[in-house]
């Protein structure tokens, strides 16, 4: 793809999330200035995108949208229900619009053509039917823009043009100096400033590129709208402000603030903003070095040029405020870098590799009994840790990207199943691993529709038992033992076990006659096809989802759960590992055989009693511990170890022991998936290299604990019924 429209299409998506966001809160806040400012900005930043790239139905599609946010910013619409629903829609037309964006051949098809035009036809009637504001309220807004620009005036009788051309200018064809020559053929240039900032070093420079800026005093008796018209072939490829004379000092603040040059002087700005002449600055300057030699502590600039009436109080403050956000943006910048996704993968690789290295480097170290050696690789394999932690940091990224996106969901799909409903985000500052992040979005969007169409009751039935009108839809992420925790919860009428049971029945999952567990039942809810609406809507109810839910948050070496309560609401548990590719891990051995378990899931290691042998259980300090044991259900030949070992293990609130022939220590594990033939391959999750190159599999932890549970409940099921 053409890099120009790869990063147009990567900022439109980004801005197209910043326009949710800003369209929701404004829907809380509809006279926030700040708000529509930035829906603005948005607008008219993919607008010039656009007109860029020549994508010409997303910018002529974006123009309209533009001119209604423009008369909102104006006061000339009110914000109001209808008409935020009709930006949410031009919103979702853009998404639409932008794979088309790929190639100048791709465009859309007819009835996405039409759809725009019809929602041209909306924007044009809202605009048609409220642009003429109330009779008097012209001259209010007029009186009001007076009074909050406190009277002041700058005093001279020029327009001030500020213009900054855009890279592309000269690719596309056009010459800046063209425009500067039409500019002066209806009126005269009293002043200009060629601003060359922005000019790398000559060895860095192409010549293809423009980094041209002017700074424009300009004497004519015209309207702002033909100077408009001069810059109108460059207009969205170039920011522009037009200042008439006797411009307000509002105006000049906000063009200050507007100003894109960085390491500015005070006196620099204020020159570039055509509110101070060079000479004036010249002769300020002149004045602070004469206090230099005078005095040990000479005035500020500012408060030179306030003193000698050149400048006003109010933009020397400006210019001192846009002097402190440059400041801060480099701070920022200097900070943080962007970096490629598949940087960061073949990075991480890397370092497993270097993980399994020094691995194996140790392990030689150890049984040559050097202990120049072993410390020299103790070293290594401390520095490895730092770098593999590191690295692994470089991943992890906040799941309230993920979360915030569901604001939008819930307005939508709340309005079109005819229910008030509130989602409330908690936990969104909680990091996980980026490709973690990347595939939860799709089973946690199923999970919230359920919620809102089967869980959440309507508002008449709510009200009728007592809850208040309004649903609440809950979104929370924390950090626990080494996973991440996701819950979905709602406080809706919860799962009808007696439903489930006879759905369960009727399909054959359970016999009539089967005691399951309250875990147990809820859980029937993700077995393939299964259901228990009555209607099929667009949302759910035909059976598909759930299980997709579970397959996809397995295929990420996690889990689900259910609790619920009848009448009182459902809480949908995900148990996620932080990251998927490197983890600390605990080596166990087994007939000869090495397996690994996380080392967070690990509780302790205990020496199997005797009075312990021939169950599937222990008692462990008083309590009930299930134990599988590993060579019997990996089907592994030969005799046991005279000293077998018990690892207790812990997952989501379940502890299981594992029994082992031999503890074989922490061990850092880099997950290797296994190929498709070991897919359904129970109680194994992946594989890792050990030092000496053998491999080793990686237990599933969840899938082993549950198994141990199981078959402690059929014992003791099994010991009761021969009682």
């Amino acid at each position: 793809m053409d890099p120009v429209r790869e990063a147009f299409i990567a900022e439109c998506n980004e801005l197209l999330t910043v326009l949710d966001e800003s369209l929701l809160a404004l829907e809380k806040d509809t006279s926030n200035p700040d708000l529509i400012n930035a829906i603005f900005r948005a607008v008219h930043t993919i607008k010039g995108g656009a007109g860029i790239i020549e994508c010409r139905f997303i910018e002529s599609f974006v123009h309209v949208l533009e001119n209604v946010l423009d008369d909102v910013r104006e006061g000339r619409l009110g914000v109001e229900s209808a008409l935020l629903d009709l930006m949410f829609s031009c919103i979702d037309q853009v998404r639409a619009l932008l794979p088309f964006v790929v190639d100048e051949t791709s465009q859309p098809s007819q009835a996405l053509l039409e759809q725009s035009a019809a929602l041209h036809a909306l924007l044009h009637k809202v605009t048609g039917s409220e642009a003429v504001p109330p009779a008097g309220s012209a001259l209010v807004a007029v009186d009001e823009a007076v009074r909050s620009a406190r009277g002041s005036l700058i005093g001279h009788d020029c327009w001030h043009v500020s213009i900054r051309f855009g890279e592309n200018v000269l690719r596309e064809g056009m010459d800046p100096l063209s425009f500067i020559r039409y500019l002066a053929s209806f009126g005269e240039i009293a002043h200009i400033t060629t601003l060359t900032e922005a000019l790398p070093p000559a060895a860095e420079m192409d010549p293809e590129s423009c980094y041209l800026g002017f700074e424009i005093d300009f004497r004519s008796d015209t309207s702002k709208e033909k100077i408009e018209r001069v810059f109108e072939f460059v207009r969205d490829s170039c920011l522009l402000h037009i200042l008439p004379p006797d411009s307000r000092i509002n105006d000049y603040i906000d063009l200050i603030m507007s100003l894109p040059e960085d390491n500015l002087r005070l006196g620099e700005i204020l020159v570039r903003a055509g509110v101070l002449t060079e000479q004036e600055l010249r002769a300020g300057l002149s004045l602070q070095q004469q206090d230099i030699t005078d005095e040990p502590a000479p005035a500020p600039l500012g408060a030179i040029l306030v003193g000698q009436q050149v400048v006003q109080k109010e933009l020397v403050e400006a210019a001192v405020s846009k002097q402190a956000q440059i400041s801060e943006k480099k701070a920022q910048e200097a900070q943080l870098i962007r970096v490629h996704a598949d940087k960061l993968d073949h990075l991480i690789n890397l370092v497993g590799e270097l993980v399994i290295a020094g691995s194996a480097a140790s392990m030689q170290a150890q049984r040559s009994h050097d202990p120049v050696m072993s410390e020299a690789t103790s070293t290594i394999s401390r520095l490895v840790e730092e770098v593999r932690d590191s690295a692994l940091r470089l991943r992890m990224v906040q799941i309230g990207d993920v979360f915030t996106r569901f604001q939008r969901v819930v307005r939508d799909v709340s309005k079109e199943i005819g229910k008030d409903i509130e989602l409330q985000i908690r936990g969104e500052d909680t990091e996980l691993d980026k490709s973690v992040v990347d595939k939860i979005g799709d089973p946690l969007m199923h999970l919230v529709r359920n919620a809102m169409d089967h869980g959440i009751e309507s508002a008449g039935q709510r009200l009728a038992r007592g809850k208040p009108a309004r649903g609440q839809l809950g979104l929370n992420a924390y950090h626990e033992s080494g996973s991440v925790v996701i819950e979905v919860s709602d406080d809706g009428g919860g799962l009808n076990r007696q439903k489930i049971r006879d759905k369960a029945i009727a399909r054959g999952l359970i016999a009539a006659n089967a005691e399951l567990s309250d875990a147990d039942l809820c859980r029937l809810i993700f077995e393939p096809g299964f259901s228990t609406a009555e209607q099929v809507s667009s949302l759910s109810g035909r059976g598909v989802g759930m299980d997709v839910v579970r397959r996809n948050i397995e295929a990420l070496r996690g889990t689900v759960d259910v609790e619920s309560r009848e009448g009182e609401g459902s809480l949908i548990r995900i148990r996620l590992p932080l990251t998927l590719a490197i983890i600390d891990g605990f080596l166990m051995g087994v007939g000869g055989s090495a397996y690994v378990v996380p080392l967070e899931m690990v509780e302790e290691c205990i020496e199997r009693g005797h009075e312990s042998v021939g169950r599937n259980y222990i008692n462990l300090r008083g309590e009930v511990l299930p134990c599988i044991r590993l060579r019997e259900f990996l089907e592994i030949g030969g005799q046991a170890g005279r000293r077998e070992n018990i690892v207790v293990v812990r997952y989501g609130g379940r502890k299981a022991g594992l029994l082992v022939d031999e503890l074989m220590g922490e061990f850092q594990t880099v997950i290797k998936p296994l190929g498709r033939i070991f897919n359904k391959l129970r109680g194994v999750a992946g594989s890792t290299i050990l030092g000496g190159g053998e491999v080793a599999l990686i237990l599933d932890v969840p899938a082993l604990i549950g198994l141990a549970v199981d078959q402690e409940k059929s014992s003791r099921a099994l010991g009761t019924a021969s009682h």
